[in-house]
Parts: C-alpha cells; sequence; structure tokens
C-alpha cells in the first residue's frame, strides 16, 4: 500500500465530489464519472450505488487502476477492493460527510453498494 500526501489527502477528502477515470484495458481511460469520495484514517474510498454491477465499477476491475481529480488534485491510483472490515468505518464517513443528503445517503449504506467499495492508492 502507498500512503496519501497529508496535503493531498485533506484536499481530496474534503471535496464535495469526485471524477473517476479507469482505466481500460488497452491503457487510455474511460470518461470521468463524478461520485462522492470519503476518508476513514488515513484512507480514501468510492462506492458504487448499482454495487458491482455498476459501469464505472465494472470499468474500474479491467486494469484496477486510473485516474481521480478532487480538491485541485490530480492522480494516478490504484483501486483495492475494501475488506468487510473496512465498512463500518466508511459508512460512518458516508453519514458524516454526506448526511444531509438524508435520501440520497441511504443508497451508499446498502449492502450491495457496500460490495462494491474501493479504497483509493496513489501511484
Amino acid at each position: 500500500m502507498t500512503d496519501w500526501n497529508g496535503s493531498d489527502l485533506e484536499k481530496i477528502a474534503t471535496a464535495e465530489e469526485l471524477d473517476l477515470a479507469s482505466e481500460r484495458s488497452n491503457g487510455t481511460l474511460r470518461d470521468p464519472v463524478t461520485m462522492w469520495v470519503v476518508r476513514s484514517g488515513e484512507r480514501l474510498y468510492v462506492r458504487s450505488v448499482k454495487g458491482t454491477d455498476g459501469p464505472w465499477y465494472q470499468g474500474a476491475q479491467a486494469r484496477h487502476q486510473g485516474r481521480i481529480e478532487a480538491g485541485g488534485v490530480r492522480q494516478d491510483v490504484s483501486f483495492h477492493q475494501a475488506d468487510p472490515d473496512e465498512y463500518p468505518g466508511v459508512d460512518a464517513a458516508y453519514r458524516e460527510k454526506y448526511g444531509r443528503y438524508t435520501s440520497i445517503v441511504e443508497h451508499v449504506l446498502t449492502e450491495r453498494a457496500r460490495t462494491a467499495t474501493l479504497r483509493l492508492e496513489p501511484r
């Protein structure tokens, strides 16, 4: 695991949204998808509301890497499937950061979304 630079970690974590472009099998980037991003501890996470069937999630599985942009930071990253023991911290982070969107935030707290939790690591 590669650690985030503290400044980049903070900028990305406090950004309202993140743009994620996954890499195709030929190395080119897909069009970016805008999503929520949360920080739990010293790690960053994203989730697919549609679970593992979500189109962007499936695209991220092609090479397990891509590029993100948020909070003025652009970073090439690798995508790592989060372990189930990471889910409670990620759930809490979503509730804390996006809880004001009551009817929406519940969609990223379902078991379907939890199974599609990716940890973002800089590369």
